[in-house]
């Protein structure tokens, strides 16, 4: 058995990014191929990385996995990974210092500071001032105007945990096994081999015409490009490569929309629950259904059963699934509300 199990703390994601997956991680563990399970598959490929939940589960957990690609056309993104990869220090100590300055000025203060900040970022991309922003900004998004420039307003928390050094040093461990690069999914074809388990986490389909958060960089990430993706993992299963594929689903809005069973037809699609973070209004979040789009058998594998850590607590099981990401994330060792 390939599992890793262990309840010290987990590195999780340094950055909140729309779409993160901290909250479907127990149904995509439902939903791993068996060979990443028994050491079949050594390669792992995210081409949409993003905040990384998925990539930092997987790393900690599966100790068959050699190889670990990851992708991303976000050049800040992937700088910011790269950065944290090679010199984890310098990212520390000027997060630092940033988050000492700002927690010691009032609300005005804080306020000047952050446009002044967002202001020297849209001139010298800097990863520490890029993960400072994610933290202070409006409900710590990302978003770039057309000349990629970053715009989010200012969050105003009181709080907010700028510099999570312990953490920061567990992701820059974990990267040393991975290669992060900058570039369209497509790319990431070159590694797809019967030995590979691709999570394809893109940038959702808009769930309405006025939904469209799609552009994770300064460039859109449009319906034609949903197709290619489409037709790029037809492609990596002739290849006999393993994916899961996450997205929105269209009949939240529309029950007439058919774009995923049209395109993915040939392929094993799950309805999932799941929580709508990322919204200008208040009133546009809440509980939602998911797609998690598969090529494999799926083993329905139990945790339960291979840890036999919960027993007896009325933990409730769907489909041999986790109901509570509490449930899970007591398993895991660790809070993954990321």
């Amino acid at each position: 058995m390939t599992v890793l199990a262990t309840k010290q703390r987990l590195a999780k994601p340094f950055l909140k990014w729309a779409g993160g997956k901290g909250q479907l991680l127990y149904e995509i563990d439902c939903r791993l191929p068996p060979e990443l399970m028994n050491g079949d598959v050594d390669t792992y490929v995210e081409p949409f990385i993003g905040g990384g939940a998925v990539f930092f589960h997987i790393a900690q957990r599966y100790k068959s996995i050699r190889h670990f690609y990851l992708f991303d056309i976000n050049e800040d993104l992937v700088n910011c990974y790269n950065a944290i990869q090679s010199d984890v220090a310098s990212v520390i100590a000027d997060l630092g210092r940033l988050e000492d300055r700002y927690l010691r000025g009032d609300e005005v203060k804080r306020e000047t500071m952050y446009y002044r900040i967002r202001d020297e970022f849209n001139c010298d991309r800097s990863p520490a001032k890029l993960i400072f922003l994610n933290k202070t900004c409006y409900n710590g998004l990302y978003r770039s105007n057309r000349k990629g420039e970053f715009n989010v307003p200012f969050g105003g928390y009181r709080n907010p945990t700028i510099c999570d050094a312990d953490n920061l040093i567990g992701v820059s461990e974990i990267l040393q096994r991975a290669e992060i690069i900058c570039s369209d999914f497509e790319e990431c074809e070159y590694y797809s081999t019967d030995r590979t388990f691709i999570y394809f986490d893109p940038p959702y389909r808009p769930l309405s015409p006025t939904a469209g958060f799609t552009s994770y960089s300064k460039e859109d990430f449009n319906e034609k490009d949903q197709i290619r993706l489409a037709e790029f993992c037809r492609r990596i299963n002739s290849k006999g490569a393993k994916f899961l594929l996450s997205n929105s689903d269209p009949k939240n809005e529309d029950p007439e929309d058919n774009f995923f069973e049209n395109q993915y037809s040939c392929f094993t699609i799950d309805k999932v629950k799941a929580t709508r973070a990322i919204n200008c209004k208040a009133s546009g979040r809440g509980e939602i259904n998911e797609l998690l789009i598969t090529n494999h058998e799926v083993s329905k594998w139990c945790m339960t059963q291979e840890f036999g850590l919960i027993g007896g607590n009325g933990g409730k099981q769907q489909n041999g699934c986790f109901t509570h990401l509490q449930e899970a994330s007591y398993l895991y060792g660790a809070v993954v509300s990321y």
